[in-house]
């Protein structure tokens, strides 16, 4: 008489010796504490590399994100132009819907401010005249690229203006500069990540030959590949957790370390800015991406060593 399993059988079977693997697979974990330390800790390095990188980048976007990141016209005035024709061009700008603002500098306060800022106040003083023009500084509503260069000529070929600067260049190098450490991250982050699946794929290989006589006993008791590798991705899961775990508390501990003298620097400069360290987000993405790819690893150890353990 043939005895049939059932699915719910079969599927708490399954269930049951998941537990059993990943229970082990931590025992086996915790019962070498050097090795398993040294595996996991290499792997924290190579993550907290590119994790510390785009850290920083979020730190660095929140602190110029106080800055004024709008691009600025500056547009000089003919100095012959009589104060009335003046207010009126800037009223008639004011209503322009492209122009958000327009503030006027007259020629004393343009002489007064670069009195200050160069130093030279007593040679200026002694100038017969003020050389400096009337500047009506803009911000324009549109800032893309085209919108900005059509104002600007429109501004440049009035005829109360003397010359026109578009004032974006400082705009467009922090966007570059942002868009390099983006793309500087995720290829070093790819790059590391291609090390942390040598890692594990290295040492699982290691695990499989020590284990390679119990392989052997249980293929010829019938296991399946599939029951046999279980252990094995189990193992490469913990090695990638706790190594993103460690990773975690290495950008922590920096970020700590740090805190500090940035804090001290910002106050310097009048600025309450302070460094944002990594929260759960950053230890639930780390530890998540780390465990994905331990398996994967363990995945690629165990494909191409465990079907070459056959019993003759």
């Amino acid at each position: 008489m043939t005895a049939h399993t059932g699915v719910g059988d079969r599927w708490h079977s399954w269930l049951s010796h998941h537990r059993e693997m990943a229970a082990e697979s931590l025992r086996r974990f915790f019962a070498t504490p050097l090795a398993s330390a040294m595996t996991a800790l290499v792997i924290a390095i190579a993550l907290a590399l590119p994790a510390s990188l785009q850290l920083g980048l979020v730190n660095f976007q929140r602190a110029v994100a106080g800055w004024d990141g709008q691009p600025q016209i500056s547009v000089f005035l003919h100095k012959e132009a009589r104060d009335s024709a003046v207010q009126s061009f800037a009223d008639k700008l004011r209503a322009d819907p492209a122009i958000a603002e327009v503030t006027y500098i007259s020629p004393e306060d343009a002489l007064a401010e670069f009195q200050q800022a160069s130093g030279l106040g007593d040679a200026l003083a002694g100038l017969g005249a003020n050389p400096l023009p009337a500047v009506l500084l803009l911000r324009p509503r549109d800032v893309s690229g085209e919108q900005l260069e059509s104002l600007a000529q429109r501004l440049r070929d009035s005829a109360m203006t003397d010359s026109v600067v578009l004032d974006m260049a400082w705009v467009q190098r922090l966007a570059q500069l942002t868009e390099l450490g983006k793309r500087l991250s995720a290829g070093l982050a790819l790059l590391l990540a291609l090390g942390v699946l040598l890692v594990v794929v290295n040492t699982i290989r290691l695990h499989i030959e020590n284990r390679r006589e119990e392989i052997l006993v249980v293929k010829l008791v019938g296991a399946t590949d599939a029951f046999v590798r279980r252990p094995f991705l189990y193992s490469g899961i913990c090695y990638g957790f706790f190594g993103g775990l460690l990773a975690w508390l290495l950008v922590a501990t920096g970020v700590a370390l740090l805190a500090g003298p940035v804090a001290g620097l910002s106050s310097s400069y009048g600025s309450a800015y302070s460094l944002s360290g990594p929260g759960i987000t950053y230890l639930l993405g780390l530890t998540a991406g780390a465990a994905l790819l331990g398996l994967i690893g363990a995945w690629l150890a165990v494909a191409r060593h465990i079907k070459a353990i056959e019993p003759k």
